[in-house]
């Protein structure tokens, strides 16, 4: 009756292992690091740097606990914070003499002090969230009235465009902040223009007006456009932000919009706030221009001479020169896709690029014009401009094109990301900075651990005065529940803040509400006269319904808060959640079968130490009556 086969307690003792393994990477705590790398695309982190970190570290008499390199970056980990600033500066004027244009990000970093081995079998701890680790925290305020400003700019060009193709003549466009002027010599001309702009231009509503002996049309975007122009600069700055904070290297970045302009970055972990700023101040935007390819400008590209009036000198990855014209063909706002391949031909790392339907006008029309000609495409970071490669033009150009050279596979990935990425769509101001020191953090961390550790310990002694071995048991369950809910938190790599710590303590008690149901089902059980295999077998089987039932309308609720909630409504919802599921396992499952253990294999069981099992005087009474009744 109370005996599990095999399989079942193959289960517990595997989801024990399981467990063990990957709540072990907590215990072990984070160490003061420092972390290298690319602060350009066209430089690339790889062994070579691990070895000039380590031999600037060397130089230098610092010994590090360990050097890595796990593909992207290099990480230096060290004993104390102290031995960790010093490193820090020895590592920026190795890799970096030039702190004005620093071709790496040297930035202060936390790591896990895990074993190899551990990490191996991809055991790795929680992520920890801003109050718990500390980092810094920023908030930012988008431009929106630019987010216009930049797209009026835009339709300002796009008008320009379409009146020259539709063969409407005008005597001028002109931009004032977020408004297109234009102006006509006839009424012909400005109904024209008006239809045109009604069939392709839907965002924009139009105005005219007599302006002397002229005509003036007056474009400006509707209300409900720039409410979806302003939602999606917000959008495209998040992404933008999401993929530069990736470069440094932080777990579980939080990046969420707050109200309609403004933006919130949190980035455990992060102790270097000035790094921090230039990552989110970095951006990557893409030009094409014509190369000049007179003899003026070749005597330039060879420092033998100035540059023409017009254009404008920049570098190749080798370090040659390239003369370029000031004038731009298309940009990154024309540019919708971008993917890495290989050249069919060469089978050479490529990046396809795809621009708009504007885009490929312009370069259909300068491709045909420019035949045979150089064309230079152009990375710009951080207001530095770099040619990433400048071929012939072999034919005519469309939508689609591809950027290929002396381009590796990782290389070709990561331009294509960065490119995707693209401009933010709008300046951005950083109106609150917050920092939260390692210090306070390890605090936050200590609180929240004796939150739990005394709430665990006094149930388990409650519990074990009230129930006695049954109460033993349920304390039992109770660590195995603690001891699950952090293995799954690891293995989904959640982030633990001080409200999930919060959620943790109180998922300990709603753990041993099934407990307490269960002993007291059993307890009725013999009160009512059951054997007491009988007993052990009914309370749980009955104590299950109430208890699934329970769990299921708490695990709604949790559910709500999960789907509408955010920051730390959020955080608590998904410990909540966690820890209702690992309840059901370790109260119902886990306690059943050491009770089994224990008590099922007794064939003449008489008592069973559950505590005092109070009789009721009516029952009692009544069962004399009936003792009574029969002896007669």
């Amino acid at each position: 009756m109370n005996r599990y086969p095999v399989w079942k307690y193959v289960v517990i003792v595997a989801a024990l292992l399981v467990a063990i393994l990957y709540t072990l990477p907590n215990l072990f705590g984070e160490a003061p690091a420092v972390q290298v790398s690319s602060s350009k695309s066209s430089i690339k982190v790889d062994g070579g740097t691990v070895t000039r970190v380590e031999q600037a570290l060397k130089d230098a008499g610092i010994q590090a606990d360990a050097v890595n390199f796990d593909g992207n970056s290099v990480k230096a980990r060290f004993n104390d914070t102290e031995t960790q600033l010093k490193a820090k500066d020895t590592i920026q004027k190795a890799l970096s003499p030039d702190a004005g244009d620093s071709p790496y990000i040297v930035a202060l970093n936390l790591l896990s002090r895990s074993p190899v081995w551990l990490s191996s079998l991809h055991a790795a701890p929680m992520y920890l969230g801003l109050d718990l680790r500390g980092g810094v925290h920023f908030m930012l305020q988008v431009d929106m009235q630019a987010a216009l400003t930049k797209k009026a700019e835009s339709l300002a060009g796009d008008l320009r465009l379409s009146l020259r193709e539709k063969n409407i003549r005008h005597a001028g466009i002109s931009r004032t902040a977020q408004t297109v002027d234009i102006r006509f010599r006839d009424t012909q001309a400005l109904s024209a223009a008006k239809n045109l702009i009604q069939d392709q231009f839907p965002d924009l509503q139009t105005v005219d007006a007599a302006d002397g002996t002229d005509y003036k049309l007056t474009a400006s975007i509707k209300p409900q456009a720039a409410r979806l122009i302003q939602d999606q600069a917000l959008k495209q700055n998040m992404v933008t932000l999401h993929n530069r904070i990736n470069e440094l290297g932080v777990a579980e970045p939080v990046i969420q919009q707050q109200g309609i302009d403004r933006i919130v970055v949190q980035l455990p972990g992060v102790q270097d706030t000035a790094k921090a700023k230039d990552i989110l101040g970095r951006t990557a935007t893409l030009e094409m221009r014509l190369v000049d390819d007179s003899i003026e400008a070749r005597a330039a590209e060879n420092n033998s001479g100035p540059v023409p009036f017009g254009d404008e000198r920049f570098l190749e990855r080798d370090g040659r020169a390239v003369i370029v014209k000031k004038q731009v063909i298309i940009t990154g706002e024309n540019l919708t896709d971008a993917q890495p391949g290989f050249d069919s031909q060469n089978q050479q790392p490529k990046v396809d690029l795809t621009v708009d339907a504007k885009g490929g006008r312009i370069m259909r029309d300068t491709s045909r014009e420019n035949l045979k000609k150089r064309m230079a495409i152009l990375l710009f970071e951080k207001g530095r401009g770099e040619v990433l490669t400048a071929p012939v033009i072999q034919g005519e150009l469309g939508n689609r094109f591809q950027i290929s050279g002396t381009m590796s596979v990782t290389e070709a990935n990561d331009l294509a990301l960065l490119l995707r990425a693209g401009s933010l769509a709008a300046p951005m101001e950083i109106i609150e900075e917050r920092t939260i020191g390692p210090t306070l953090g390890a605090e936050n961390i200590a609180k929240g651990f004796h939150s739990v550790t005394w709430g665990f310990a006094v149930i388990v002694v409650f519990m074990a005065a009230y129930y006695m071995l049954f109460g033993m048991i349920s304390g039992i369950a109770l660590a195995v529940n603690l001891l699950l809910l952090v293995a799954v938190l690891s293995m989904l790599q959640a982030t633990l803040t001080l409200p999930g710590m919060a959620a943790m303590a109180l998922a300990l008690g709603m753990a041993i509400d099934s407990n307490v149901l269960i002993n007291e089902r059993v307890r009725e059980e013999l009160r009512n006269g059951a054997s007491p295999q009988a007993a052990i077998h009914a309370g749980y089987e009955r104590a299950w319904a109430t208890i699934l039932d329970s769990n299921i309308s708490t695990l709604i609720a949790g559910l709500a808060l999960l789907a509408f909630g955010s920051g730390p409504v959020r955080g608590f919802a998904v410990v909540h959640c966690i820890g209702i599921l690992t309840s059901m396992f370790s109260a119902v499952f886990f306690s059943r079968g050491l009770v089994n253990l224990w008590y099922g294999r007794q064939k003449k069981l008489k008592s069973v130490s559950i505590g005092t099992v109070w009789r009721a005087p009516q029952a009692n009474g009544l069962a004399e009556r009936k003792n009574a009744a029969s002896s007669n």
